[in-house]
């Protein structure tokens, strides 16, 4: 009969201490991945969607079709879970869905030039899907692939999915068989890191990225505008009117595109300026201060109703702001809202647009049996 007592006594004690410090539950808690069946393909072949999970209660889902982030569930400045990607609740959305939403972007991710390059002596013709020019891997990119491979790998602090492809010789016009892997990380420390393995049995040019589109207010929440922008970059690639690199890289100082202090998306999105007549807003590159191929801050976006702050660091040597400027409510995100213009911006991590064309960019030629690695962090707070 004591140690009944006791033991009722422990679990009052247990139970006032999580009622005064609700933070001691999540401790308890463990990262964690589950698999469901997202739907099928019209070939019979099965979609899969994993859960991530993080000890902290933030959730990533992520779909082996095109490799999509259908969803991330971040806190705001008082502990609320939202939804701060946009995505589709059905698989058939992403079936028929051309702009990109939250997927992963290969073999060579922005635009190459009349869908052409040249190398070793030889001249490769892609697909041109964009007006004159080829974007994001052509008319079956990565982005509409089922990555055949799937499975949860063990992570130090927080859970990880692998996602395997093969794209073979020829595939879009490019050249050499590449398998890829990448690696989603949903981390204790509220990080969404993606990692980006590739080789290849054949010279070839290589580009990989993720395609989200991101509204840290939530679901529903309207544009995108007064978001606060910072992005580390003295220079950006300014573009003709097909959005192709002129090949200099112009300084950022006394346009709309100096995002080097916080400043409002919206603030100058509709100034009298060519590049942004030209982008109908932003879709531009920047030049990310520091050296490709170390992990560096490269962004970060504070929305102020929510206090949710997104930080981007990268080892690559650019990042595409992207301001939602073709969105136009055709496309219905998850909950049955019309993803509606600018209602979601992208910062996708990157090399430069067109860099096969333009050898004065850093090179994103992969030898053959060379290793391309790549790595991105959107790492989540509030304030």
């Amino acid at each position: 009969m004591k140690i009944v007592k006791q033991a009722k006594s422990f679990g009052l004690l247990f139970g006032v201490c999580l009622a005064l410090f609700p933070g001691a539950a999540a401790q308890t808690k463990k990262s964690q991945t589950r698999k469901e069946v997202f739907g099928k393909m019209a070939d019979g072949k099965q979609v899969a969607l994993y859960t991530l999970t993080n000890k902290n209660g933030v959730e990533a889902k992520i779909s082996t079709y095109g490799g999509a982030v259908v969803s991330l569930k971040v806190p705001d400045k008082n502990g609320a879970l939202a939804d701060v990607v946009l995505g589709f609740d059905k698989l058939e959305n992403y079936l028929n869905s051309p702009p990109y939403i939250g997927t992963l972007i290969g073999r060579y991710a922005n635009r190459i030039a009349k869908g052409r390059f040249t190398l070793n002596g030889v001249e490769y013709k892609l697909a041109t899907n964009n007006g004159p020019n080829h974007l994001h891997g052509g008319l079956t990119g990565f982005d509409k692939v089922l990555w055949t491979t799937a499975r949860p790998i063990k992570a130090s602090k927080g859970a990880a999915l692998a996602l395997t492809y093969l794209s073979r010789d020829g595939e879009e016009g490019y050249p050499g068989n590449l398998p890829v892997k990448v690696i989603y990380t949903l981390t204790d420390e509220d990080e969404l890191k993606i990692d980006y393995f590739a080789t290849t049995d054949k010279d070839t040019v290589i580009n990989l990225t993720n395609h989200s589109y991101f509204n840290l207010a939530g679901p529903d929440s309207g544009d995108i505008l007064g978001h606060l922008l910072q992005i580390d970059a003295d220079f950006f690639t300014p573009t003709d009117a097909t959005a192709i690199p002129l090949g200099e890289l112009r300084s950022v100082t006394g346009t709309p595109f100096d995002f080097n202090q916080l400043t409002a998306i919206g603030a100058r999105i509709a100034a009298d300026d060519e590049q942004i007549k030209l982008g109908k807003g932003y879709d531009h590159n920047f030049v990310v201060k520091g050296a490709a191929g170390t992990l560096r801050h490269a962004a970060q976006v504070v929305e102020p109703k929510s206090g949710r702050v997104m930080d981007v660091l990268t080892t690559e040597p650019g990042v595409q702001l992207y301001s939602g400027n073709f969105l136009d409510g055709s496309k219905i995100n998850k909950g049955g809202k019309p993803i509606e213009f600018r209602t979601g911006f992208c910062l996708e991590t990157q090399h430069f647009p067109d860099s096969p064309n333009q050898p004065q960019f850093p090179a994103t030629t992969l030898k053959k049996g060379a290793k391309f690695t790549s790595t991105t962090i959107y790492k989540f707070s509030s304030k």
